[in-house]
């Protein structure tokens, strides 16, 4: 499963890259996430439930950054085991771009299931795995604004 996509943000690429590098933005916007923690610099972990129509998986893995060169892009890959339900593994390259006082965040992302998952059929899979991501960068947009908002209301209040 591999797709593509842009997300245009009305932030500077600074605070859309400090936001893609905070746990707990991130666990806001990823879909299912019940847990996100950060191990290092450049490797969290996870506790995600992810829905596949009438099946439910819970996973449990790591989120690793690699190719970093802040603040323009970096590849974030996953690995995470879901019991019975088999494993998920997947990557997405994310590079910011500047565009004014907004950010073009573009993306390209692959995932691979297994196990019991990898039953349910390519197209329910493809499907659920890109309303996932396209709802991760929509909500990620929206957190990214919303934190935008307050920290002006912050600088605007103060004396």
């Amino acid at each position: 499963m591999d797709f593509t996509g842009e997300e245009r943000i009305a932030a500077p690429r600074d605070v859309v890259w400090a936001a893609l590098n905070d746990p707990e933005i991130m666990r806001g916007c990823i879909p299912g996430c019940q847990s996100i923690e950060r191990l290092s610099p450049s490797a969290f972990e996870a506790t995600i439930k992810v829905k596949f129509s009438l099946l439910s998986a819970t996973f449990h893995g790591l989120l690793t950054l690699s190719d970093v060169d802040a603040p323009k892009s970096y590849t974030l890959s996953a690995e995470g085991k879901g019991g019975l339900a088999g494993f998920a593994r997947g990557s997405a390259d994310i590079v910011l771009e500047e565009r004014g006082a907004e950010t073009i965040l573009h993306y390209r992302s692959k995932a691979e299931l297994g196990g019991g998952l990898a039953h349910l059929g390519a197209r329910l899979l493809d499907s659920t795995s890109q309303k996932l991501a396209e709802g991760f960068f929509l909500d990620f947009n929206a957190a990214v604004v919303a934190k935008m908002a307050r920290a002006e209301g912050l600088f605007k209040s103060a004396p």
